[in-house]
């Protein structure tokens, strides 16, 4: 178990590509677990080259109650590109954290596909499991994960349709800022999570209730 339990049952690991193609899935993503009160863990918090990837993942995953792990771009896209596997690989290790470790019999776990059933033929031991699906579209993403975490964690929370409006207003928000201050535009597009993450949480505490 962490260290500290409260920030187990606030943490919510991601298992998620980090491509530039996902990014427009990722923010939403991060944004909608700030917005609930929680607190994404992912990879990309920590960027030590002495630091072993395969430990950092387990650590992080041992950290987190809940886990959403979006294999909706595991399939190649294209003849010869090769399968990707690490997060099949990260959600197997948080299956087996809950299944066999002590004190971790409470975690929760959110499969995500673009399609329903896109990872079946590949995956067949999921067809026992339930799955939901954002066909690549950050509103419904939204909905999803809110809906999740309402669900598993017991919360309340605004609807899914005012986090959207939220997270665009966000996006706007810190657009025109960092272009107020000079900042190019490749720049803001590649803006790196962890320092986007802040912004976020500062935005959320000025601007919702």
């Amino acid at each position: 178990m962490p260290k500290s339990p409260k920030d187990y049952e606030r943490n919510v690991f991601i298992n998620c590509p980090f491509d530039d193609d996902y990014r427009s899935l990722l923010r939403p993503l991060v944004f909608t677990i700030l917005h609930m009160g929680f607190k994404p863990r992912i990879a990309l918090e920590r960027a030590d080259s002495a630091e072993n990837r395969i430990d950092k993942i387990v650590e992080l995953i041992q950290s987190c109650r809940f886990g959403i792990h979006d294999l909706s771009r595991c399939i190649a896209a294209t003849a010869g590109e090769h399968y990707r596997l690490n997060m099949p690989l990260e959600l197997g290790i948080d299956y087996a954290c809950r299944r066999f470790k002590r004190g971790m019999k409470s975690k929760r776990i959110l499969i995500l596909e673009h399609t329903k059933h896109q990872t079946k033929p590949a995956l067949s031991d999921l067809a026992g499991c339930d799955t939901e699906h954002h066909s690549g579209h950050p509103e419904t993403l939204i909905q999803v994960v809110r809906d999740w975490l309402v669900q598993e964690a017991n919360e309340n929370s605004l609807p899914a349709a005012r986090i959207f409006a939220d997270f665009l207003d966000f996006m706007a928000d810190t657009d025109a800022e960092l272009l107020s201050l000079g900042w190019p535009r490749e720049h803001i597009d590649k803006m790196k999570l962890h320092e986007l993450m802040k912004k976020m949480t500062k935005w959320i505490a000025w601007n919702t209730v």
